[in-house]
């Protein structure tokens, strides 16, 4: 397989384990807020539980470890992820400035100091760039600006922090209009913070010269020509007059690489290191963890002599500390800059040899050393294709061991949520004998089932001796409406029987119109008994009412009385007590809270029947041939009296059904609540549900015990699912 191919399936291969991690992140961050969610209902039972030994247990549990912990594994899976996200491989170069840093990315990328700036005085380049290698365009370059919100909480910031510069400017205008504070006493004199202050005073002092770049939509597309203007503090000629790269966060360039076998890769060349800019060194370790995947420190020899000093040992431990799960040696080669004896810096040859053979003495261990001119073409061509190479054939194990390290700690965080779940599971206590609620629980049934049975017999008996007696609400109406009746009669006087007789055409025709209005007016009066039925039925639920509450002890479970108190309980009842079986005690409820007495229901079509005598179509008393007004208001008046009488003779009858039906409908309760198949069991489970409320004496107490355990294990139960391997393992 060709390098170039090689490395296209390296990045095939990453992309779907990028997603896989994106997943195990997600589901860190699901498990660190459930943890949050179980440490704080550990917090509010400690306040609340009066358990001394409880609280002790739960005191025990500590999560703010595992919640650290998984921060930093959420930040070392995003940059995994980022690693395995990428569309090329990266090699990144760093170095202190003048150490040919930059002419080996020249060399590297055929492009010039016009797009890579080099220098032989102060640092040159200003910004990070990322040079892709593309064989199809013209060389151009994008530009990533700060955003002002960026600019001051990265770049200026952390000036203010480190030299103690009191509060940091809370936007642009207060920055640059306002004097910069000066540095505090006791840093005064202070060759690094003074030259920090210097860095800082820079941005502040050229500020109208970049600003405007900080309000730019990111990326902005330059040409070859423009790129050094961006990532450049001076002209190629040496005059420092650029100032837009102090509002540049990042440059990626496209070019055509002179190595024909390149692939999908990227030269990542990071500022020269050794200036006292704040937040370089945070830079370096952010882009060498999440962008780069294999690293090249440059080092130039002076001819005079040299040696590894305490800035070289340093950025080496710096760039180590960028990925701790995978050492440095493993994916970083050191770059001897040769220099020949033609050059201004003179033949560096026997130095470089020196420097390379005592590097085990300062404990830079990398994967090679190699001897370079970084100027050469030939010569970095060939360090390009060692690189390469070792890239191609060892980036999948490097991969997979960066990979795994990450794994295993997963794991470890896995284990240490277990332990602490253990402690949490056990923190409460298990069911002990003092919560074994059930043989209390019927004991307290079987008494409270006798007295409800008792109470409800006893009733059934009080109202069958009543149930043949006449309901003496419903015959003090009746007795109302009969009265009502014979005051109120609707009946003309001769008269009105003249006029309506000339109105209507003749005596008979006033005679059938009178007929049906006395009819009206009559059975009008016996909606009066309406109320009392009701009344009465109501008297009798709530009868009911008042030995479900006292015997049954059911008062507890709602507020209301009487007829109300029937309607509430039928609705608490559930439509299953038994699985897959309609509630046998729901429907008792529901046929005595809905059953109903009404005067059109139980009377009216027993008093029709006696007014038809009032009908025109069905009478028997008809007028004279020669009909009066005084013939037709004595026929009326004869009709009325009947018909009034036959009604007392039919009420009177009736007035003992509303105790039979009282006394039925009870019957028919306690059958269904009492009586019939199963239902004991009903109330049983239906009482157990409730007991807290039923017998708040015994078992309040002991359910709010239970409930405060149940909620705590569901809430560790929580945390379980999501700390469960599958959900925390990306690697097959």
């Amino acid at each position: 397989m060709k390098r170039t191919e090689q490395i296209s399936s390296i990045l095939s291969q990453r992309r779907p384990l990028a997603e896989q991690i994106q997943t195990v992140e997600t589901n860190l961050q699901n498990l660190a807020a459930t943890l949050q969610h179980l440490d704080e209902h550990r917090h509010n039972l400690i306040t609340k539980l009066e358990d001394s030994s409880a609280r002790g247990s739960l005191r025990e549990i500590d999560f703010t470890p595992i919640q650290e912990d998984i921060k930093q594994e959420i930040q070392a899976l995003d940059k995994l992820k980022a690693r395995f996200s990428r569309n090329t491989l990266n090699i990144g170069v760093v170095g202190r400035a003048r150490q040919g840093k930059s002419r080996l990315l020249q060399s590297l990328t055929g492009l010039s100091s016009s797009e890579i700036p080099d220098g032989d005085r102060q640092h040159c380049t200003g910004v990070r760039s990322t040079i892709h290698h593309n064989s199809d365009v013209e060389p151009y370059g994008e530009v990533w600006f700060y955003t002002e919100f960026t600019f001051l909480e990265e770049v200026i910031a952390p000036y203010y922090e480190k030299l103690r510069l009191g509060a940091k400017p809370i936007n642009l205008e207060t920055f640059s209009r306002q004097s910069l504070p000066p540095i505090p006493e006791e840093l005064k004199g202070r060759a690094v913070e003074g030259a920090m202050y210097e860095h800082l005073k820079k941005y502040h002092t050229n500020f109208d010269k970049f600003s405007t770049l900080l309000k730019q939509p990111s990326p902005k597309r330059i040409t070859k020509e423009q790129i050094r203007e961006y990532v450049a503090q001076d002209t190629n000629d040496g005059q420092r007059i650029y100032f837009n790269y102090l509002a540049v966060r990042e440059v990626k360039i496209t070019c055509n690489f002179p190595n024909e076998d390149v692939g999908q890769i990227a030269l990542v060349d990071m500022p020269g290191l050794g200036d006292t800019g704040i937040g370089d060194t945070e830079r370096l370790v952010k882009t060498l963890g999440q962008d780069v995947d294999v690293v090249l420190f440059v080092r130039m020899q002076k001819p005079s002599g040299d040696y590894w000093a305490d800035y070289d040992v340093n950025l080496y431990d710096t760039a180590q500390g960028a990925l701790l799960d995978l050492p440095i040696n493993l994916w970083s080669f050191l770059v001897l800059n040769r220099t020949a004896m033609g050059s201004k810096y003179g033949d560096n040859w026997q130095n470089c040899l020196e420097l390379k053979e005592s590097l085990k003495e300062k404990h830079i261990d990398v994967a090679g050393q190699l001897i370079t001119n970084c100027s050469d073409i030939q010569e970095t061509g060939a360090l390009l294709d060692l690189i390469l190479n070792y890239m191609a054939n060892e980036i999948h194990t490097l991969d997979r061991k960066y990979a795994s390290a990450c794994q295993e700690r997963l794991l470890d965080l896995h284990r240490s949520v277990e332990i602490e779940l253990a402690k949490a599971r056990n923190a409460l206590g298990g069911a002990g004998h003092g919560e074994d609620w059930f043989p209390l629980f019927l004991q307290l049934f079987e008494n409270l089932w006798d007295k409800l049975a008792s109470g409800l017999d006893d009733l059934l008996d009080e109202l069958r001796e009543q149930k043949d007696f006449p309901d003496m609400d419903f015959k003090q109406k009746v007795d109302e409406a009969l009265n009502a009746g014979k005051q109120d009669t609707g009946l003309p006087a001769r008269e009105e029987i003249d006029i309506k007789a000339k109105a209507l055409g003749g005596y008979p025709n006033a005679y059938y119109a009178y007929m049906n209005e006395v009819r009206a007016h009559l059975s009008r009066h016996f909606l009066l008994v309406d109320e009392a039925l009701k009344r009465g039925l109501d008297r009798v639920k709530s009868q009911v009412s008042e030995v479900l509450v006292n015997q049954g002890r059911l008062g507890s479970l709602c507020e209301e009385r009487g007829s109300s108190f029937l309607d509430i309980i039928a609705e608490q009842v559930p439509q299953q007590l038994v699985p897959d079986q309609p509630s046998r005690l729901k429907n008792g409820f529901q046929i005595l809270s809905e059953f109903t007495l009404s005067y059109r229901g139980l009377i009216q079509h027993r008093i029709r029947q006696h007014l038809d005598d009032l009908t025109p179509n069905t009478t028997e008393l008809q007028l004279s041939p020669t009909p009066n007004a005084e013939e037709v208001e004595s026929c009326l008046k004869t009709l009325h009296s009947e018909a009034l009488y036959k009604c007392r003779t039919a009420l009177d009858d009736l007035l003992a059904e509303p105790s039979q039906a009282a006394f039925a409908i009870v019957e028919e309760f306690c059958d269904r609540v009492l009586r019939a198949e199963g239902v004991k069991m009903e109330w049983q489970i239906f009482l157990q549900s409730v007991r807290s409320e039923i017998w708040s004496d015994h078992f309040r107490a002991l359910d709010e015990k239970t409930r405060t355990r149940t909620e705590w294990l569901n809430a560790i139960q929580k945390v379980s699912e999501m700390n469960k391997l599958m959900n925390l393992s990306f690697l097959n």
